[in-house]
């Protein structure tokens, strides 16, 4: 199995640099307080901390229009996350996912500004702290141990470009965990910083985020670069 794991994903020894493009764009999400598109609506283009601020007790449906967005459980980008890509979710199973259990609300959301699916670039630890055999990824991953690696977990993560959704089980299931290079500096030490929700550092299969800026608000592409140690 370890040799197949090495045709697929490329190991790495040296130091990597940080690439990180961020999209300067167009997002729109319609976010509304009941199930099916109804109820009382409103539109946002940045990051919402606490929809209760604008008349809501939580989101039930929306619509995603341009970008790639997070969205939480609770206020203050806190409880679980679950990726919003660009379509309509009309319940709120809809954007939790194939997830390990009920979602019953999401109160705060934000734009992911890194997610480029064409340059994404991640590399994953065995354990904690950058330590352990580590691999690097650049593409979809349905099963991380179907691939060879060690375990079903993963100790630290280092993103180098791009945005990646990171599940708890096979085939894109459980708890999802976004992990992106413009936050942390590209770098997450500890299964504690994968998100305020995580309990173990259970990993499974991750796959890139798709980036979908509409036509009208195409924006232009900032770069930066940071060197890691």
């Amino acid at each position: 199995m370890e040799r197949e794991f090495d045709e697929q994903i490329e190991w790495v020894e040296d130091k990597m640099t940080h690439h990180c493009t961020k999209f300067s764009g167009h997002w729109k999400i319609i976010v509304y307080d009941e199930e099916c598109f109804q109820g009382r609506r409103h539109e946002f283009t940045s990051e919402c901390c606490n929809v209760m601020e604008f008349g809501f007790e939580s989101v039930r449906s929306l619509r995603v229009e341009s970008g790639a967005w997070v969205g939480y459980e609770h206020a203050s980008y806190q409880g679980q996350q679950f990726i919003l890509e660009r379509g309509e979710y009309p319940q709120c199973d809809a954007f939790g996912g194939s997830n390990a259990y009920h979602i019953e609300r999401m109160t705060s959301f934000r734009p992911i500004a890194c997610a480029n699916h064409r340059e994404c670039r991640m590399t994953i630890f065995e354990r904690e702290n950058f330590m352990g055999r580590k691999g690097e990824l650049s593409d979809d991953y349905p099963s991380l141990q179907a691939m060879g690696w060690c375990n079903n977990e993963v100790g630290s993560f280092r993103v180098q470009s791009g945005a990646f959704v990171c599940y708890q089980y096979p085939g894109y299931r459980g708890y999802q965990y976004i992990m992106e290079c413009d936050r942390h500096c590209g770098e997450y030490k500890h299964f504690r910083e994968f998100g305020s929700h995580c309990q173990t550092p259970q990993i499974q299969s991750i796959r890139r985020i798709q980036q979908s800026i509409t036509a009208a608000g195409q924006g232009r592409a900032l770069y930066f670069y940071l060197n890691i140690a």
